[in-house]
């Protein structure tokens, strides 16, 4: 159904698979059908999480619908995005359930009450709505074999993937049928605006938890009846530790042990030929004035089109006349990432840009200019600035590439090869007469816990796993590490342990000051904001109980002030408050706050009138999404009445546990 989005103009290929893949992940997991099966009576098997209206919602849909989800969240935690995932995608089980579960309700309750998507309104979608860019960058559409290509990187063919836009849109035609009735009154509108831009002036005294806990000097008696009363937080506190006694078989060492012939490096480069091809580039740089874009019925500016070649006519000739290309690229091209930088586009290869421009860049001669080239984004003038044939790159030039690799493999090689015999021969002789016959030495380690890293191993998560999934005493066991193979035995277990109090005296110590220093800020600040309202002077009640006392700017609700912080939190209280009020006590992380007002200042109405428009959007866009969660809680509550939708909660379970286990 594709082919008939082909328009006639220019094509420019763009690499956004990437993004696409996301996507149209996401929409398999959200509409492919289930079909593990289920029992006579319509209840969901194994294997079905829930089915909805006799669709299935299979668990490995929502496993893959967690997974997903868990991911987008780990990308926030770099490094350590690895380890975390169990744990996310674990947190992420049900609500990925409960969205399909929902997608599903909704496509039903849509084709129920006679919605419909036609091929015209795919078409639409894919050409002017989320995934133009992807298939239609610069409004041309890339081509079909691009087309198919991105969709199969992503699992998906055309009809499948056309298929869920279709359903997309039914869900969206739904949610505009139950959404279309919102509104919001002047007075709302007033109001908010009010809310959002009304700025405050005050004094605030603060009282430091910090300054608090330093005047803390608990007695060892006080700390001993801490202990005790928390006991249960220290139970087990000090984790599980292992012993081992050890051999390594370094892998760098066996790198010493490689030599690398001529015919190992023709033999490798022989096998990734293909890696050492260069194809034809061009370097290049262009100075590109832009024509103006279709119009909505359209229709081109073609007075638009005249002034931009007359400007692009009036550059060449500055050009012909001796003037410098990177100077008025600089100053008059409209493509911005390349003006910055003198009209470079650096190396370019073909097909990766629009046809008129590569016939231009690729026939040019090198140091040659050319004369004004169309394309569907305006005028070119385009310079050769160096070219490279396309050509294969020889054995000489990437050896020093090939010969590192080569080496690491077969050091690789050569340490799985002796870490297998010494293991074989450890488990019949045991690992210290091994050692001595292999030459190997054995350590012994301290205790350590699963968290620790055992001196000269470095991180080693499966060293860790194989270590702690063992029995004492039993036979030799071998496990990877960064730098090669360990070949250990397991000696000795403590179990976990509860600290005793001279132990862990320093850590008791602080836990001690942090929960009565908060206790203190607590009743201390009360004390504060109990006294200025009695007083009426906010100063006078600082002094008394040595708060300080400062005067911020005028500050909107978005804005932040020091000691205070963000005012959205706690303190958002001050922007219902009249010229004189004095606040409650209001907690800043470690700082305690009283508030006195001192200046309302309300916005002018010239400014209302220049937001109104946006308040009203946000606004109905809020309410907007109020009805529709609204409906669609109801109408998943009427389905599960009605027997509609019937859940496997046994099935879930086992789910939501499974997300916690590695490699789930």
């Amino acid at each position: 159904m594709i082919r008939f989005l082909q328009t006639e103009g220019p094509v420019k290929k763009i690499v956004l698979s990437g993004l696409l893949l996301l996507i149209c992940a996401a929409m398999v997991i959200a509409f492919v059908p289930g079909g593990l099966g289920d029992n006579i009576t319509g209840t969901p098997g194994k294997g079905i999480v829930a089915k909805v209206s006799g669709e299935d919602i299979t668990a490995i849909q929502v496993k893959d619908a967690a997974r997903q989800m868990a991911q987008q969240q780990a990308q926030q935690y770099g490094a350590n995005a690895s380890m975390l995932m169990p744990f996310l995608i674990q947190q992420d089980t049900q609500r990925a359930a409960d969205q399909l579960i929902d997608r599903q309700a909704l496509l039903i309750e849509a084709q129920h009450l006679g919605l419909k998507s036609t091929p015209q309104e795919v078409k639409d979608e894919l050409q002017h709505g989320r995934y133009s860019q992807i298939f239609f960058p610069e409004g041309n559409f890339v081509g079909q074999a691009e087309y198919e290509g991105m969709l199969q990187r992503a699992n998906l063919t055309p009809a499948m993937f056309e298929g869920n836009v279709g359903k997309e849109i039914l869900i969206n035609k739904l949610q505009a049928l139950i959404t279309g009735s919102a509104s919001v009154s002047d007075d709302a509108i007033r109001r908010e605006f009010s809310k959002q831009n009304t700025k405050v002036k005050f004094d605030y005294a603060v009282l430091k938890e910090d300054d608090i806990k330093k005047g803390l000097h608990p007695a060892t008696e006080e700390l001993k009846a801490f202990y005790d009363s928390h006991q249960k937080n220290y139970a087990n506190s000090i984790p599980e530790k292992r012993k081992i006694k050890y051999a390594v078989i370094d892998a760098g060492k066996a790198q010493g042990q490689v030599q690398i012939t001529r015919d190992d490096l023709q033999a490798y480069y022989n096998q990734h030929r293909d890696e050492y091809r260069t194809a034809e580039q061009a370097k290049v740089s262009h100075i590109l004035i832009k024509t103006p874009l279709p119009g909505p019925d359209g229709k081109i500016d073609e007075k638009g089109v005249a002034a931009a070649q007359q400007r692009a006519q009036d550059l060449l000739k500055q050009l012909k006349a001796g003037a410098k290309f990177e100077d008025l690229a600089k100053k008059y091209s409209e493509d911005p990432g390349s003006a910055k930088e003198g009209g470079s586009l650096g190396w370019i290869g073909k097909g990766r840009t629009v046809p008129e421009f590569e016939k231009a860049a690729f026939s040019l001669p090198k140091g040659q200019v050319s004369d004004l080239v169309k394309s569907s984004y305006g005028f070119h003038i385009i310079r050769v600035d160096d070219r490279q044939d396309a050509h294969m790159k020889t054995l000489d030039e990437v050896k020093d590439q090939i010969e590192p690799v080569l080496k690491q493999q077969k050091a690789q090689q050569i340490a799985q090869k002796q870490a297998d015999d010494f293991f074989q021969q450890a488990k019949s002789q045991g690992l210290d007469a091994t050692s001595a016959a292999k030459g190997v030495p054995v350590a012994t380690s301290d205790f350590f816990s699963r968290k620790d890293v055992v001196p000269g191993l470095g991180p080693a998560p499966q060293l860790m796993d194989a270590v702690f999934g063992a029995t004492e005493k039993s036979p030799p066991e071998m496990a990877a590490t960064s730098q090669g193979f360990v070949v250990f035995q397991l000696l000795a277990i403590k179990p976990p342990a509860t600290p005793s109090f001279e132990e862990i005296r320093t850590q008791v110590e602080e836990q001690f000051k942090n929960e009565r220093s908060n206790i203190l800020l607590s009743q201390k600040v009360q004390e504060l904001s109990d006294r200025a309202k009695t007083e009426h002077d906010l100063k006078k009640a600082a002094k008394e109980l040595g708060a300080t006392v400062k005067t911020s700017d005028f500050v909107l609700p978005d804005g932040q002030v020091p000691d205070i912080g963000s005012m959205t939190g706690q303190a958002a209280v001050v922007f219902g408050m009249k010229p004189g009020d004095i606040s409650g006590p209001i907690n800043s992380g470690t700082n305690g706050v009283v508030i006195s007002v001192l200046e309302v200042q309300n916005p002018p109405d010239s400014d209302f009138i220049a937001k109104r428009d946006q308040i009203r959007d946000t606004l109905i866009q809020g309410k907007q999404q109020e009805l529709f969660g609204l409906f669609v809680t109801n109408l998943r509550d009427q389905m599960e009445k009605s027997g509609k939708i019937k859940i496997n909660q046994e099935e879930l379970k086992t789910l939501t546990r499974a997300g916690s286990e590695p490699g789930a």
